[in-house]
């Protein structure tokens, strides 16, 4: 758990190995399927370059993180609420990356999240597709990581890349993997299985099996509508799916602890000096 003020706020980062995967619709839902289950969410577009969330959710912002960055506005000025009352900090295309910005802009944005008054149970990162790392900076900020892949073979070697260079480069060995878009359950844990394989012989750790979200054809209707599944068609099997892994997670021992949000950002904010170290 992470602390903000006196209140106890759940950290997870949600990575991919490529895009095209559904991350980011996973993201939208999850939050939502949380919401639903009486939590505060707030989602952090984590993909500071190229905005996600709000296309997504068809969301206008007129402010995001930089106008933060450079001081126009605190982080409550940019907020935006979506559907069923999730929290959104979005992000913008041009934007620079995390690790570019200058020791101003990272006082600045840790002071705004230390002095960030929402009322917050879970934050919710999404990432950037890929293995850069800005990506990895965001998950070994976070107390949980989620791996999203699908049963495409290129993602699933893709998932391992992101996977192997979390554990090889930054120790990180607690990490759970969703499959999205598997037929069935069988695919989705012979995917899973694929993977496990792999990390236990060349890595030598293992994986922690998070469920599936099955391939829905609401989700495309949801996709092309830009709005979430569990909203558009909340009687569909991806929609009862996403429900089930909100109850999972939420019912799951927290993987580790990690301090304060403040703690995370901070991490997040001046991991780059210790990453050069380590390379």
């Amino acid at each position: 758990m992470a602390i903000i003020g006196h209140h106890q706020i759940r950290t997870i980062a949600v990575a991919s190995g490529k895009g095209g995967v559904g991350k980011t619709n996973v993201v939208a839902n999850l939050a939502i399927a949380l919401q639903k289950e009486g939590k505060k969410v707030l989602i952090l577009d984590a993909d500071l370059g190229l905005s996600n969330i709000d296309v997504l959710l068809h969301l206008a912002p007129k402010y995001n993180i930089q106008n933060v960055l450079d001081g126009d506005m605190t982080l409550k000025d940019i907020v935006v609420e979506g559907p069923h009352g999730i929290k959104i900090l979005p992000a913008t295309s041009g934007v620079q990356e995390m690790t570019s910005l200058d020791e101003f802009q990272r006082l600045r944005f840790l002071e705004e999240f230390e002095s960030f008054e929402e009322e917050i149970d879970v934050l919710l990162i999404d990432t950037a597709a890929g293995i850069s790392e800005n990506v990895a900076f965001f998950c070994i900020a976070a107390q949980e990581i989620i791996i999203v892949t699908s049963p495409d073979p290129t993602s699933i070697a893709d998932a391992y890349a992101l996977i192997k260079v979390l554990y090889t480069r930054y120790q990180e060995k607690n990490l759970s993997l969703l499959v999205n878009s598997a037929r069935d359950a069988d695919e989705a844990k012979d995917v899973f299985k694929r993977l496990l394989t792999a990390t236990e012989k060349f890595l030598h750790i293992g994986l922690d099996y998070l469920g599936f979200i099955p391939l829905d054809s609401a989700v495309t209707k949801a996709v092309r509508a830009q709005r979430a599944f569990v909203e558009a068609f909340p009687d569909s099997k991806a929609s009862k799916k996403i429900a089930e892994l909100a109850v999972k997670i939420l019912g799951r021992e927290r993987i580790r602890v990690k301090g304060s949000l403040q703690f995370f950002i901070g991490n997040l904010l001046n991991s780059q000096s210790d990453t050069a170290k380590k390379c």
